[in-house]
């Protein structure tokens, strides 16, 4: 079926009538925004590969719109057009894509070719982007404006996939020969990076010749604060105009004009690592799935703003309740004695981020959890990206994580693939299960949208089984946005952030 509606779709347009803001030293408290006008954005993980979207940065590029797609998301997790103007599927694993007319920020045009380049250099990146990671895909231009894009498989959410923001579609510049990719004035959004200042700071100006027309804000400055606290303060100082990622003992203390609470697709959990360590010992996994209570934590730890976790997927998700699956066939938890005896003499490492301020008091929970199960326990809680390389690598028991489940393609699928089949790129747990990958595999076959949905509760089942993921809280986002700021995307996905129509009035 051919698609041809036009531009990108936002999931939640924030848009207050509320009173201008001045720069600072205009006003007794500070509070405005930036010279000219430009939106000032505290953001809270530092980049890890200089905003390559191979990484986890790749997300910042879409919140910022530097870059974009062939394809995006719309409110309701449909694909919809973005750098092509619409396709169609040829047959089980052909499509076909036109391009509309845009250009690079470098100055050069958007042709066949360039996506071609695009498509090729993320099949080639070492690790492969999450999105990639089930599925061979082979790109090739037929003319200047025309795309044909062809799977190993049949894959039925392929315009779902090519929304991921580790799939935008860079100028030929931005791929250096090393294999690194650089974002910096190579994208088609409607923001240019012009400086990126380490893991501080980055500077984005207006991109006049921007497809979808001038963007109200001349430019963005971003700061990388890890710390929420300091993030809410900045707000509050009138250092900011927008701050994401609020944490629930700052979000009450700030004004409600300026508090925005979002429902979320991000689900907390205790990942377990079955490929090494405490954790092969499936008796030992059942112990410390029966030892937590996610529940505890949401009064304690989130203020209110979570829900106690059902599964992997939340209320955000809501076709998930009703197509749940009960979880059988389970290993017997050991007892509280068989722990300590089978952990003797050895320490449960358990590990989390300092990146979203609730994990490590959730971590110091869950810590006396375990304990009181028979588990000697001792945490190790940095900054993400000074532990990302260890975490893949398998050097800890336990870590208490956050995910959003349906960030890189809209399709659950996707971050099951790459979280839990035994050649997933993103397998923290080291799982390697015949049964979870079968599972995931059909519903990764499956073109019907229904059955598609209830396969995937299935492999939700068969994953909860082996105690892999102990799911924890379904969150609820906490965005702080100055008044006076309108046009900011409150995404349950967090996507998205800002567009051409973000400004401050």
């Amino acid at each position: 079926m051919r698609t041809t509606s036009r531009g990108l779709i936002a999931a939640l347009t924030l848009t207050p009538l509320l009173a201008g803001c001045f720069a600072p030293g205009d006003s007794d408290d500070g509070a405005g925004a930036g010279a000219g006008g430009r939106l000032r954005i505290a953001m809270a993980v530092p980049p890890v590969q200089a905003l390559s979207p191979y990484s986890n940065d790749a997300t910042v590029l879409s919140k910022l719109s530097v870059a974009e797609g062939l394809t995006a998301l719309d409110r309701n997790g449909t694909a919809k057009p973005a750098l092509a103007k619409s396709w169609k599927q040829d047959d089980a694993t052909t499509w076909t894509f036109e391009l509309r007319k845009a250009e690079f920020q470098d100055g050069t045009a958007l042709t066949a070719q360039s996506v071609v380049n695009a498509l090729d250099h993320a099949g080639a990146a070492k690790p492969k982007p999450r999105v990639l990671s089930d599925v061979t895909l082979t790109a090739k231009a037929d003319d200047a404006d025309t795309v044909t894009l062809t799977t190993k498989s049949p894959d039925p959410v392929l315009p779902l996939r090519l929304a991921s923001p580790a799939l935008a579609i860079l100028s030929a510049k931005a791929y250096a020969k090393d294999g690194k990719v650089s974002p910096v004035g190579t994208g088609t959004g409607p923001f240019e990076i012009t400086r990126l200042s380490g893991k501080t700071k980055a500077t984005l100006d207006r991109f006049d010749g921007y497809w979808g027309g001038k963007a109200k804000a001349p430019g963005i400055d971003v700061s990388w604060i890890a710390d929420g606290t300091a993030r809410a303060n900045a707000l509050r100082g009138g250092e900011a105009d927008i701050a994401e990622w609020i944490p629930t003992a700052q979000a009450k203390l700030l004004d409600k004009d300026t508090r925005h609470e979002v429902p979320s697709v991000r689900t907390d959990s205790l990942i377990l690592n079955t490929g090494s360590g405490l954790f092969t010992d499936a008796g030992l996994r059942a112990a410390a799935r029966e030892a937590v209570d996610g529940s505890a934590l949401v009064g304690s730890v989130f203020g209110g703003y979570a829900d106690p976790a059902q599964g992997l997927f939340g209320p955000a998700v809501p076709w998930a309740a009703g197509k749940r699956v009960e979880v059988t066939g389970r290993a017997k938890a050991a007892t509280t004695a068989q722990v300590k005896a089978e952990t003797k003499g050895r320490t449960l490492r358990l590990a989390t981020y300092t990146n979203r301020a609730e994990l490590p008091e959730a971590a110091t929970v869950l810590q006396q959890q375990l304990e009181k199960a028979g588990f000697t326990v001792k945490q190790d809680v940095r900054e993400y990206t000074q532990m990302e390389a260890d975490l893949l690598a398998g050097k800890y028991d336990a870590l208490v994580f956050s995910r959003v489940t349906l960030l890189d393609t809209g399709d659950a699928v996707d971050y099951l693939a790459s979280d839990f089949t035994s050649e997933g790129v993103y397998n923290i747990a080291g799982l390697k299960d015949a049964a979870v990958d079968k599972a995931i595999r059909a519903a990764a076959a499956e073109r019907d949208t229904q059955r598609r949905q209830e396969k995937i509760m299935r492999a939700e089942a068969a994953i909860l089984r082996t105690d892999a993921v102990v799911p924890l809280v379904h969150e609820q986002a906490v965005q702080g946005v100055a008044t006076g700021v309108e046009g900011v995307l409150l995404d349950p996905r967090e996507r998205s952030l800002v567009d051409v129509d973000t400004h401050v009035r």
